[in-house]
């Protein structure tokens, strides 16, 4: 039906050892994958918040994991130069014997972009960017020399060695705009959808990926050779208690109480393990044969290790 990955956020502090474990418990939990975004800060203002670089966690996770499978999602293509960041996929495929899957996506955090001096051009700009980092990656893994003249980017005689395990190395497209879908209906294995207003329910689910059908049918490819993934929120607890000390804890943090914390994400999942599960399995109906799942930031080892007792039904 459907199998689980964790997401992770560098941005909101995390040290190494943190994220090791987690990845560890997700490994004997069952899960599918662990995800670590790609940001650079949280916030202007959060200076002394630890934000460790994604690709470096990720080559560090590729040896401190033996089956669970690393991925950025999504790697921001404006960070580095496409071809280097084939470079460095496929040493993280090789690092990790053939468990990476590359998310990338166009980018969107403006205040990075700015403080780190980055340009940072329209939506349109950026998605012919992703366009031509995605073609350029390919090129790279395939040939023994890439020669790539895109509308943003190029590249000419430009060798890989190694080349990755994987042939083809999974590529992941985050996003919802109709050009961003159309771009993995054409080149990615797979797609990960988030609506524009939060995490989604269900109902949001069967919807975005019903327009990523058509985006297929529109190139002329099989929906169902792509693969649909959805990015989801979980508040888990091993009871019913636990689950409401748990929605309190968290709303607090936020300076909101337990009902407008549930009024604003209505596409949360929250509760037990069992009531967690027949929530993923209506994103798994509605389409979606992979979530990867965000927790609460500190409670992430424990709600891996509660969702460890639902994970193989899930599948």
């Amino acid at each position: 039906m459907i199998d689980l990955g964790v997401q992770i956020e560098p941005q909101f502090g995390f040290t190494y050892p943190e994220i090791r474990d987690v990845a560890r418990e997700a490994e004997r939990a069952g899960f599918r994958a662990i995800w670590i975004s790609d940001h650079l800060f949280l916030k202007r203002d959060a200076v002394a918040t630890s934000c460790l670089e994604a690709w470096t966690v990720l080559a560090a996770l590729a040896v401190d994991t033996t089956s669970l499978r690393l991925g950025p999602m999504v790697s921001c293509q404006s960070y580095r130069n496409p071809a280097l960041l084939a470079k460095i996929a496929a040493s993280v495929d090789r690092l990790s014997s053939g468990r990476l899957d590359l998310g990338v996506g166009a980018g969107w955090k403006e205040v990075e972009y700015r403080a780190y001096g980055y340009e940072f051009p329209g939506a349109g700009q950026r998605v012919d960017e992703l366009t031509d980092t995605v073609a350029i990656c390919r090129a790279l893994w395939t040939e023994e020399r890439a020669t790539y003249a895109g509308r943003r980017y190029s590249v000419t005689d430009a060798p890989c060695a190694p080349k990755p395990v994987q042939s083809p190395l999974p590529l992941w497209i985050g996003g919802r705009m109709p050009r961003v879908m159309r771009l993995a209906a054409r080149s990615a294995e797979w797609f990960n959808f988030l609506p524009s207003d939060g995490f989604p329910t269900p109902e949001q689910t069967r919807d975005g990926l019903a327009r990523l059908d058509e985006e297929c049918r529109a190139v002329g490819r099989e929906p169902a050779s792509i693969g649909k993934s959805v990015f989801l929120y979980a508040i888990v607890g091993d009871g019913a208690a636990a689950v409401l000390d748990l929605v309190a804890a968290t709303a607090a943090k936020q300076k909101l109480t337990s009902a407008e914390f549930r009024a604003a994400r209505p596409g949360a999942m929250i509760g037990t393990p069992d009531q967690v599960a027949s929530l993923l399995a209506e994103h798994a109906a509605a389409g979606a044969r992979h979530a990867n799942v965000m927790f609460p930031y500190g409670h992430e080892r424990a709600m891996v290790r509660l969702l460890g007792s639902v994970t193989a039904a899930l599948r």
